[in-house]
């Protein structure tokens, strides 16, 4: 039975009520369900579309009435107005048949003359990539479940209202979308407001030419009809507006943030913000306004970017880190918010240009405590920049756990000495790290330890020793690794960080979470998590059995999740393992607070502690692993889904 036909004056009172109250979730659904082939500025406009004529006239037919779908149904009107918003967004990818499908062309956007327009960060747009190649029901289905709480069942009812074809699959297919909860936390800030667009100006002074070749065309096709009229003679040429470099505000060079060269020692604030600007060519105007026009026109410059950053120019004027020149190159870094942008050209500026972006979220004293500079030809050295808060730097190599620290060499504006850099491919024979100590104006006694994983920034490495004491102790947290047991545990698995090349990582720790005796006299084995940390608040965890002699096996790998880090402490691990004696036997381990092991499957053993060790007795088969938790509840094995717990 319908609840009503039509609506009326007071429906839509409510409903236009509901929809300001409502206005920044309306526009991050329909933003996120719209195609991303229609590009950021498009969907930006089509989203504040699609929710601004949401809202219904007096007397327009209601369809299916939200009360229909049952007692637990949010509030009505904002039901009607999420439909209504949901059919507009799912407008453009509908089936054969549909409106736009037999057009062939998506709906017309609002124009908007002399801007493009783009959401802000905060993670819409990592969103809208990670979403990109599902379809637009299951992107929708993202939002409701995830972002807007609904359940599945509300969100099944509400996707078949608004006319999508397989509600029921499209949630389902939501639900195995791999979007870590780093993302979605981000995408609830409180502070983060998916109506906000960022706006900068289109190219301004194309616009002007374009007008005037426009006014131009328009006297030449005047006078060109009159003559037509009288002397029946041809039109006049054809005139074409001329394309010129792109400039606004932000591109002057002169407008360029500089900080202050104490400002790092007098804030509570000490990450890129308080870099000075430095470097012999800092004062270049040409070489500075060359890099900001390659920025916002790269034209056929190589543009380097690591995932998840954007490359749109900046919405306003960037902070100089430094304009040098070194080793035949002239370089100059830009801070824009949270991203760092490279240019490099030849030192007479005559070409060779290049341009690499990198994020920069959070960073702190020490993922903003250094910056790639250059690399030599060969790729087996390189220069950094290292933040003002550093007081000395030395060099080490990571793959031996004895090896001493050397000094590197630090120019007064703290350019280093060429430095070995891991290899990227072939025999790794040696990984150097940096080893930076800080400032005691900032810090006591605290050094730390930098891999260049062949990124703008190089990657902070911690270790997390085993735990100590019972379950009820509190969870040690991670530490630098400089010391001599974070060394011997990081020199095993060394070789490996070259895994992450190509990865947007600001840190990487191997904790250390549970201990035990092998079977059949294999010695004593230390299970670990390597947790390599994006900039973006997910990670790539991978856990390794670590045995005192022998190389270190894997375990267990997931993506994009929170687990081994500060939200996902509680782990659970197990594999299939042969002993020296040639004896099958399924091995597991918990974190701290893990009280007992119980396993199911082609293997039926428990364990009333964080290790179990139990024979295989038959061919492999499944096994399905659950632990107990001191507080309660369990938690189950971490796979290529990454873990859970209940």
């Amino acid at each position: 039975m319908r609840t009503s036909q039509r609506f009326g004056s007071a429906a839509v009172e409510h409903a236009e009520a509901v929809l300001v109250e409502q206005y920044p979730r309306l526009v991050r659904l329909a933003y996120l369900t719209l195609p991303d082939s229609l590009g950021r500025h498009t969907r930006v406009l089509l989203a504040h579309k699609a929710v601004q004529r949401a809202l219904p006239h007096p007397g327009t037919p209601t369809g299916t009435a939200p009360a229909e779908g049952g007692p637990d149904e949010p509030d009505p009107d904002l039901t009607l107005v999420r439909t209504r918003v949901l059919r507009a967004a799912l407008a453009p990818t509908r089936p054969a048949g549909g409106t736009w499908a037999r057009i062939g062309r998506p709906p017309v956007p609002p124009f908007v003359w002399g801007l493009r327009l783009w959401p802000p960060a905060g993670g819409i747009d990592e969103a809208a990539q990670t979403l990109s190649g599902a379809p637009a029901p299951v992107r929708a289905a993202f939002v409701l479940h995830h972002l807007d709480d609904l359940t599945q069942g509300q969100a099944e009812r509400l996707l078949g209202r608004a006319g999508a074809a397989d509600p029921a699959g499209a949630v389902r297919h939501a639900l195995t979308l791999p979007v870590g909860e780093g993302l979605l936390q981000a995408l609830r800030r409180p502070e983060f407001d998916a109506s906000v667009v960022s706006a900068r100006p289109t190219d301004l002074l194309r616009r002007r030419r374009r007008a005037r070749a426009c006014w131009a065309a328009l006297a030449t096709l005047t006078l060109a009809l009159t003559v037509l009229c009288v002397h029946h003679s041809p039109a006049g040429p054809d005139v074409r507006p001329a394309a010129g470099p792109a400039a606004s505000g932000v591109l002057d060079p002169a407008r360029l943030q500089r900080v202050p060269a104490e400002a790092w020692a007098d804030t509570a604030r000490v990450d890129f913000t308080a870099w000075p600007a430095r470097g012999g060519r800092a004062g270049d105007r040409d070489l500075l306004a060359r890099a900001l026009r390659t920025w916002a026109a790269p034209g056929t410059t190589p543009v380097t970017t690591m995932p998840g950053t954007t490359t749109e120019p900046p919405a306003g004027a960037p902070q100089l880190l430094y304009a040098g020149e070194l080793d035949g190159r002239a370089v100059v870094l830009l801070r824009d918010g949270d991203r760092v942008v490279r240019y490099g050209e030849t030192a007479t500026g005559s070409g060779g240009r290049t341009l690499d972006l990198t994020r920069t979220d959070d960073a702190g004293v020490t993922t903003a405590a250094a910056l790639t500079l250059s690399r030599a030809p060969g790729g087996e050295s390189a220069r950094y920049l290292l933040a003002p808060w550093i007081a000395t730097a030395a060099t080490r190599d990571l793959l031996r756990a004895g090896d001493t620290a050397r000094a590197l060499t630090v120019a007064a504006d703290g350019v280093t000495a060429p430095a070995a850099v891991p290899p990227a491919g072939g025999a790794c024979a040696s990984w150097p790290v940096l080893e930076l100590t800080s400032s005691t104006r900032i810090v006591e006694k605290h050094s730390f330890v930098l891999t260049d994983l062949g990124a703008l920034s190089p990657v902070h490495l911690t270790y997390t020793p085993l735990p100590d004491g019972p379950a009820a102790a509190p969870a040690r947290q991670p530490r630098e690794a400089t010391g001599p047991e974070a060394r011997a545990a990081w020199a095993p698995v060394a070789c490996r960080l070259g895994e992450l090349r190509a990865g947007a990582y600001r840190a990487v720790n191997v904790w250390d979470f549970a201990a035990a005796q092998l079977p059949d006299g294999a010695g004593r084995a230390v299970w670990s998590c390597t947790r390599a940390s994006g900039w973006a608040g997910p990670g790539d965890v991978t856990v390794r059995l670590r045995l005192e002699n022998g190389t270190p096996q894997d375990v267990a790998r997931a993506r994009s999740t929170a687990a081994c880090g500060r939200f996902g402490q509680h782990l659970l691990a197990g594999f299939r393992w042969r002993s020296p004696a040639g004896r099958w036997y399924l091995l597991a381990a918990g974190s701290r607070q893990v009280t007992g092991i119980a396993a199911t499957g082609a293997v039926r053993a428990g364990a009333a502690d964080r290790t179990l060790a139990a024979p295989w007795p038959g061919p492999d088969g499944p096994v399905s692993l659950t632990g107990t938790l001191a507080g309660g509840g369990t938690v189950t094995a971490l796979d290529g889904a990454g873990g859970g717990r209940d």
